[in-house]
C-alpha cells in the first residue's frame, strides 16, 4: 500500500519559510494538501496522517519556531489585537497594549521586556486613547502602521505619504519600531524619530542648525496620562549646541555648551559619568546619542511631567530602578533665576548676587527675593567713556570667576586663549569671554544670562570690568598677600612643632606596643576565645578588635611542639600546623619562618584587616601570637585544606562535579565583592589564587591570606607600589610590570582562577608547552578556533551544564584581558556568572598569551626582578 503526498513547490512550505503566513494559515494549507488514496483503507490513513501534521504544527508552534512569521514583526497578514503583543528578537523590548497606573484607557506602547518593572519608553496613541480592549495594531492597505478600535476607526497612524504597499513593522532589540519596505528593506518610518518622554541607548536626538527643526522628548501630562505635557527636551539648533528643556516655548533649563562628549554646564560630568555618550555635529545636523558596552543593561533617560530629566538604571540583580542623575538639583538650575548679570550659587544665602561692579536693578524686588530683574553696572566701562579709544594706563580688564556655568547666547570665535582675550579687550561690546579645550573661544556681548557658580567642575569665565574696579582689586590683593605671608609663617612653625611631637609620640608608642605584646603573650588561653580570657585585664578594649593575642606555650602544646605529623603545608613563608585545644577545638596554626620575606608589617597587616572582616566566604582569624622573632596566626581549621589540593589532584578532582565547582566560583566571587564593595574597609587582596582558597567540610570556599592586602579609600581607583609581591601567573600585567594595582588586579586573578576551576589545570602547567605560554594563551587559542569545549575538564565534560560552563569560560576571558579598563568590575562579574547580564561582549586578547624567549638570560633576570614568585605569599594549608 503506497501513500503519496503532493505539495506544490510554491505552496505552504515555501511561503512559511519566508514568514508570509500565520500559524492558522499553515494548518489550513496542510489540510488542503492533495492526497489521492487508492482505497478506503488508504483514505482512513490519509485522514490520520493529515491530523498528525496538524498536531505536529501545533506542537512546533509552542516552541516558537519562526517558520510561520517572525514574532517581532507585524505584516499585512499578521496583526496584533489587545491584549496580544510582539517581542524583539532577543526579548529585550515588547510592543503591545497597556493601561497606565490609575487609568483604564488603553494605549499602544513599547516597554522593557527584561524586567518585572513596567517601564514604557514610547507611546503611539498618546493623545487619543482607546476606551476599551478592542484595539488592533495592523498594516493598512496603503502600507501605513495603524492603531484601530473595534469599529475600525483610526486612533493613530504612522502617516507616511510614500509608504510601500508590501511593508512590515518590526520591533528591534534597540527598542526602535521600524516600518520598512519588505522588498527593498528601505525604512520609511521609525519610532526613534518620533520619541515620547524617553531617551534610550542608540536613539538620536537631532536638531538642524539651518532650519531650526528639533526632534524632542515630550513629557507626559501625569504618571497616569501619557498625552503630551508642558515640557519638552532636545538639542538646541546652534553652532554651540546645548541640551535644553523648554516649558512650552520658554527655556526652562540648559546644560551649557558641549565639547563633543560632555556638557560643560553639568557639574562633575565626564566620560565616566556618561559612558558612551557622544554629541555629533555633521554639516548642519547636530545629534546626541549614548550606548553602553553591555547593551542589555536597562539604562535610559526620562523627562518627567515636572520638567526634570532623570537618568535611570536597573539596580544590579534586583528588580529596582535607581535614579543615578537628574538635571535639576537646586533652585539655581532654573533658567535665568538671577536675571541679567546676576550669579546664582546654591551654597549661599540668598542664592543670588550681582557680579563685581554691578548692583541690583530693582533694589526692593531684589531684597524681597525676586531676582529676575537682574543687575546693572555701577560705573561705565573705561572704553565706553573713551568712545572706544584707550587712555594710557587706564584700560578695562577682566576678573576671573572659577567653576562657572557659562551664560547663554555664546558666540564662537577661532583662535587660541590669548587671542580670545585680546579680541574681547579690543571690542567694547564684548562683556565676557571663556576658553574651553574641545570648544575653543566663547564670547558674550549684551546681557549675561543664566550664570551659575559650582562647587567643582565648570570652567573659568572672564568678566570685563572697568579700570577703577581693577585698582580696588589690586589694593585688596596686596593686603591679602601680606596677611597670607604672616599667616603662612605662623602655620609653618605650628606644623613643624606638631609633626615633631607626633614623630616622638609614634616612636614611644611603638616601643610600648612591642613591650605590651611581649608581656601579654604570657597569659592563659581557653578554647572559647573570649576577649577577656585571651588578653587579660590589662589591655584597652579598643585594641581587642585589632589584636587578639594568644599564649605561645599553649600553641606549642596544641601542636605537639609543632610536630611534623601535624604539618598541613609549607611554603616560602613558613609552615602551617593542625592543632587541638584541650576542649577539642581544632585550629590551623601558621608559624612564619624567621627567614620568611613576610615581616612584621605584613603580619600586623593581616591581623588588623582580617579581624575587621566578617563574611561566610572569608576565613576567620581566631588570634595571633608575637614572641621574640616568632610571628604566629591562628585560623579556624579547614578539614578539606585548600582548593588546589582538590582541583589539581587526579583522584580528588573527581569529587568536584560541576555544581560544586560553580558553587565554589560563586562563593569566591561573593567574597571578593564583599572585599571590594560591601565591607567597612575597601580591600584589594593582591594574592588571590587556588592555594589561598580554603574549603570547609562542605567544600564551601573561604578566601584566606591577607598579608599582601591593601586598604583603598572610597574614592581611590588605583595605587602604586615599588615592592611587587604575589604569585606569578595570577598577577595582572599592570601590577607585575609597573607596580599599579586596583580592583581590576583582583579581577584578573579571579579570571585565572575561574579558568583553572573549569579546566582542572594550573595556569603554570603550560610553561614547557611550545603551543601556549599559559592556560590563558591556550584558552584564547581555543576561543579563536571556536572550540571552547576542549578546555573543559574531562571529569565534568559529560555534564548537562555545558552552556553554563561555556559562559564561565567567557567571563574568565573577560576578566583576564590585558588592559585593566577592559576588564569588568567584580560587581559586574557576579551577575554575569548568574546570567543576570544576558549578553556578554566578546573578550579581547588576554595578557601573557604570546611565548617569550625563555632562554635569554638577560630577560630571565629581568623577569626575576619584576616578579616575586611565591617568596612573600602566605598559603595557609597545602604544600605547593
Amino acid at each position: 500500500m503506497t501513500l503519496k503526498l503532493r505539495v506544490d513547490e510554491d505552496s505552504v512550505d515555501m511561503r512559511k519559510s519566508r514568514g508570509e503566513i500565520s500559524i492558522d494559515q499553515c494548518i489550513k494549507c496542510h489540510m488542503e494538501s492533495t492526497f489521492k488514496p487508492t482505497s478506503s483503507i488508504q483514505a482512513v490513513m490519509a485522514i490520520i496522517c493529515n491530523t498528525s501534521v496538524i498536531y505536529l504544527l501545533l506542537l512546533l508552534s509552542c516552541f516558537r519556531f519562526e517558520f510561520c512569521g517572525a514574532l517581532d514583526t507585524i505584516t499585512s497578514a499578521k496583526f496584533i489585537k489587545d491584549p496580544q503583543s510582539i517581542v524583539s528578537n532577543r526579548s529585550v523590548f515588547r510592543l503591545g497594549f497597556f493601561s497606565p497606573n490609575g487609568s483604564t484607557n488603553r494605549y499602544v506602547g513599547i516597554w522593557y521586556n527584561t524586567t518585572s518593572l513596567f517601564t514604557v519608553i514610547w507611546v503611539a496613541n498618546r493623545d487619543k486613547p482607546l476606551n476599551d480592549s478592542s484595539g488592533t495594531v495592523m498594516i493598512s492597505e496603503d502600507g501605513n502602521l495603524l492603531v484601530l478600535n473595534g469599529l475600525k476607526e483610526i486612533f493613530w497612524s504612522s502617516n507616511v505619504s510614500s509608504a510601500a504597499l508590501n511593508s512590515t513593522a518590526q520591533l528591534l532589540d534597540s527598542g526602535n519600531l521600524v516600518l520598512q519596505d519588505k522588498n527593498s528593506g528601505r525604512i520609511m518610518w521609525e519610532s526613534f524619530q518620533h520619541p515620547s518622554n524617553s531617551f534610550v541607548q542608540n536613539m538620536k536626538l537631532r536638531s538642524n542648525i539651518k532650519t531650526g527643526e528639533k526632534q524632542l522628548l515630550t513629557s507626559w501630562k501625569s504618571p497616569s496620562d501619557p498625552s503630551i505635557g508642558s515640557f519638552s527636551a532636545g538639542i538646541s539648533p546652534s553652532y554651540l549646541p546645548e541640551l535644553c528643556i523648554w516649558n512650552g516655548s520658554h527655556l526652562y533649563w540648559r546644560s551649557g555648551p558641549s565639547n563633543g562628549q560632555t556638557f560643560i554646564g553639568i557639574p562633575n560630568m565626564n566620560s565616566v559619568f556618561l559612558y558612551g555618550f557622544h554629541l555629533f555635529n555633521h554639516q548642519s545636523d547636530v545629534y546626541a546619542t549614548f550606548s553602553h558596552e553591555y547593551a542589555s543593561i536597562l539604562w535610559y533617560y526620562i523627562l518627567t511631567p515636572q520638567g526634570t530629566l532623570l537618568e535611570i538604571i536597573k539596580d544590579g540583580s534586583m528588580d529596582k530602578l535607581k535614579v543615578t542623575w537628574q538635571n535639576k538639583k537646586s533652585k539655581c538650575d532654573v533658567y535665568g533665576k538671577c536675571g541679567a548679570f546676576g550669579i546664582c550659587n546654591s551654597k549661599n544665602s540668598p542664592i543670588c548676587s550681582c557680579l563685581r561692579g554691578y548692583q541690583p536693578k530693582y533694589t526692593e524686588e531684589w531684597n524681597s527675593g525676586d531676582w529676575t530683574g537682574g543687575c546693572v553696572k555701577k560705573k561705565p566701562l573705561t572704553c565706553e567713556k573713551m568712545n572706544g579709544s584707550r587712555e594710557d594706563g587706564k584700560v578695562d580688564g577682566f576678573i576671573r570667576l572659577k567653576n562657572m556655568k557659562v551664560p547663554d547666547f555664546a558666540e564662537w570665535l577661532p583662535g587660541l586663549e590669548h587671542e580670545c582675550r585680546e579680541w574681547c579687550l579690543k571690542n567694547c561690546s564684548c562683556m565676557a569671554y571663556s576658553y574651553y579645550t574641545g570648544i575653543g573661544c566663547m564670547s558674550w556681548s549684551g546681557n549675561l544670562i543664566d550664570l551659575q557658580k559650582f562647587s567643582s567642575s565648570g570652567t573659568d569665565l572672564y568678566i570685563r570690568v572697568a579700570y577703577s574696579e581693577l585698582a580696588e582689586q589690586r589694593r585688596m590683593k596686596v593686603i591679602v598677600a601680606i596677611a597670607l605671608i604672616i599667616g603662612t609663617i605662623a602655620i609653618a612653625i605650628s606644623i613643624c612643632t606638631y609633626f615633631s611631637r607626633r614623630w616622638i609620640s609614634k616612636q614611644r608608642a611603638k616601643k610600648e606596643t612591642r613591650e605590651e605584646m611581649l608581656s601579654l603573650c604570657k597569659g592563659d588561653i581557653y578554647p572559647n576565645f573570649s576577649d577577656s580570657e585571651i588578653l587579660g585585664d590589662n589591655v584597652n578594649q579598643v585594641k581587642l578588635e585589632e589584636l587578639p593575642l594568644l599564649d605561645f606555650e599553649k600553641l606549642v602544646s596544641a601542636t605537639n611542639n609543632f610536630h611534623e605529623a601535624n604539618k598541613l603545608g609549607q611554603g616560602g613563608f613558613g609552615s602551617v600546623y593542625r592543632g587541638k585545644f584541650p576542649g577539642g577545638q581544632d585550629i590551623a596554626v601558621k608559624r612564619l619562618s624567621r627567614a620568611s620575606a613576610q615581616g612584621l608589617e605584613e603580619f600586623m597587616n593581616e591581623v588588623v584587616l582580617i579581624s575587621k572582616l566578617q563574611h561566610r566566604n572569608l576565613v576567620r582569624l581566631l588570634g595571633c601570637c608575637f614572641k621574640g622573632e616568632e610571628k604566629i596566626l591562628i585560623y579556624e581549621y579547614m578539614p578539606n585544606k585548600s582548593l588546589d589540593a582538590f582541583l589539581f589532584d587526579p583522584l580528588k578532582k573527581e569529587s568536584l562535579n560541576w555544581r560544586k565547582r560553580f558553587s565554589i566560583i560563586e562563593g569566591i566571587g561573593r567574597g571578593l565583592l564583599y572585599l571590594h564593595r560591601d565591607s567597612r574597609l575597601r580591600i584589594i587582596h593582591r594574592d588571590l589564587k587556588a592555594s589561598n582558597i580554603l574549603l570547609d567540610e562542605d567544600l564551601n570556599p573561604k578566601i584566606s591570606d591577607f598579608g599582601m592586602a591593601r586598604i583603598f579609600g572610597r574614592k581611590q581607583d588605583q595605587a602604586n607600589t615599588v615592592r611587587v609581591v604575589g604569585t606569578y601567573g595570577y598577577m595582572s600585567p599592570e601590577y607585575a610590570i609597573e607596580g599599579r594595582f586596583s580592583e581590576k588586579s583582583d579581577v584578573f586573578s579571579f579570571g585565572v582562577l575561574l579558568l583553572e576551576i573549569v579546566s582542572g589545570r594550573r595556569n603554570s602547567s603550560f610553561y614547557h608547552d611550545e603551543q601556549s605560554l599559559s592556560l590563558l594563551g591556550y584558552a584564547w587559542k581555543l576561543w579563536n578556533e571556536d572550540n571552547m569545549e576542549a578546555l573543559i575538564d574531562g571529569s565534568i565534560s559529560e555534564a548537562c551544564f555545558q552552556e553554563e560552563i561555556l559562559r564561565c569560560i567567557h567571563v574568565g576571558l573577560l576578566c583576564v584581558q590585558e588592559l585593566a579598563k577592559d576588564r569588568p568590575s567584580i560587581s559586574t562579574v557576579v551577575p554575569m556568572l548568574c546570567s543576570e547580564i544576558a549578553h556578554l561582549p566578546p573578550p579581547k586578547q588576554p595578557a601573557f598569551t604570546e611565548r617569550q624567549i625563555g632562554k635569554d638570560t638577560e630577560s630571565s633576570q629581568l623577569r626575576q626582578r619584576k616578579y616575586s614568585v611565591d617568596r612573600a605569599t602566605i598559603t595557609v594549608i597545602h604544600v605547593r
